[in-house]
């Protein structure tokens, strides 16, 4: 079974109040092959929300300490994407979740892009807070834009 970023299944909680949905990825859904995760709802961050992006590094570097997450007013979120991505692989591994798709260049979420933190739509490499975790645990992860290629395994 697959665990899917709940915005790409067509869940309005990206930042903004939207969603990403993508039909191929909701289907698999419907057909009970995956389940819908949010790590920053599950953080406790509300919808709609202040864009978020990290600072100092990527999702790897949070964990470590050498870099925070920060929302455009300056709140430093890092904490609660911390414990979103904690609580969302908790729900994966009990549901024996075997690989993900999640949204790229989501701060929480994003496998290969993610947002420089300057709040200026300059992209990086590096990967979201909750990808990183998701890694670290052995979770295979893909994105939105490569997953086909996950299923071709």
């Amino acid at each position: 079974m697959l665990g899917i970023s709940a915005c790409l299944g067509g869940t309005a909680c990206r930042y903004d109040g939207g969603s990403n949905e993508i039909a191929a990825l909701k289907n698999l859904i419907e057909a009970d092959q995956a389940i819908m995760i949010c790590p920053e709802v599950l953080g406790g961050l509300p919808t709609p929300r202040s864009p978020a992006e990290i600072q100092g590094g990527d999702g790897f570097d949070v964990w470590q300490g050498r870099a925070k997450v920060i929302d455009k007013e300056g709140n430093d979120l890092t904490e609660a994407f911390k414990q979103g991505a904690i609580k969302a692989f908790d729900e994966l591994k009990q549901l024996q979740i075997t690989g993900l798709v999640l949204k790229e260049r989501s701060p929480s979420c994003g496998s290969g892009l993610i947002y420089d933190g300057s709040f200026s739509g300059t992209r990086m490499t590096g990967v979201g807070v909750a990808t990183a975790y998701f890694i670290q645990q052995g979770l295979p992860v893909y994105s939105e834009e490569n997953w086909q290629e996950m299923r071709m395994t």
